[in-house]
C-alpha cells in the first residue's frame, strides 16, 4: 500500500488534485477517529483533520519518500492538535468544558442492538473518554496513539518528537493514571440490575 501512496503522491506533485483526494478519502477516517480521541470532540477533529489535509497537500513537495505517508500526515495533524488544545484551554478554560459544549457521538448505530445494549456501550465509551481527558496531554496522546492507532514506539517517538524511553514512559503512566480514574469512577457508580 505504501507504494500506491507513493504513486498517488507523484500523480498529485504532476497536477492530479483527484490524486490527493484518493489520499485524503483512504486516511480520513483514520485520522478523525484517532483526533476524536485527543481532542475528545467530533467536530474538533474534523476540523483539525481537514486542516492538516489543508497543510499536508500544500507541503506535499517536502515529503520524503522513505517515510509513511500516515505518518507524516499525523504528524501534521498532531501538531495541528496541539495549537487547536491550546486555543480551547485559553478560550473555554478546559478540555471537558468543550467536550460537554459539542456533545457526543452515538457509539453504535447496529440496529440489531438492543437500546440498553447501546446504552450501556455509549455510557462505557463516554466513561473512557471522561477518563482520558483527565490524563496529562503527553500521556494521553502517547497511550491513543498506542493503543487505537497501534503504532509503534519508534513511531510514536518520531510523532511526538522524543526519545522512545519518554514514550514508553509515558505510556506505562497512562495506563496506570487511567486505571485509577477508572476504578474511581466505577466505585462512585450507584449498582443497577
Amino acid at each position: 500500500m505504501k507504494s500506491d501512496d507513493i504513486r498517488l503522491i507523484e500523480k498529485t506533485l504532476a497536477g492530479d488534485n483527484e490524486a490527493f483526494g484518493e489520499l485524503v478519502l483512504r486516511y480520513q477516517d483514520r485520522l478523525c477517529g484517532t483526533l476524536v480521541h485527543m481532542l475528545g470532540s467530533f467536530h474538533d477533529a474534523r476540523d483539525v483533520a481537514q486542516e492538516a489535509f489543508l497543510s499536508a497537500f500544500e507541503k506535499l513537495g517536502t515529503f520524503r519518500k522513505e517515510a509513511s505517508f500516515y505518518s507524516w500526515l499525523f504528524r501534521i495533524a498532531y501538531n495541528a492538535a496541539v495549537t487547536n488544545r491550546r486555543k480551547l484551554k485559553r478560550r473555554a478554560g478546559s478540555l471537558d468544558a468543550s467536550y460537554e459544549q459539542t456533545g457526543n457521538e452515538p457509539a453504535d448505530n447496529d440496529p440489531t442492538l438492543e437500546p440498553s445494549h447501546n446504552l450501556q456501550t455509549e455510557e462505557k465509551i463516554q466513561q473512557v473518554q471522561t477518563a482520558l481527558n483527565q490524563l496529562a496531554p503527553d500521556y494521553r496522546d502517547s497511550l491513543i496513539l498506542k493503543e487505537m492507532e497501534g503504532m509503534r514506539y519508534d513511531e510514536i517517538a518520531a510523532v511526538l518528537g522524543c526519545p522512545i524511553g519518554t514514550v514508553r514512559s509515558r505510556i506505562h503512566r497512562a495506563r496506570l493514571e487511567l486505571r485509577e480514574i477508572l476504578e474511581r469512577m466505577t466505585e462512585k457508580e450507584p449498582e443497577t440490575t
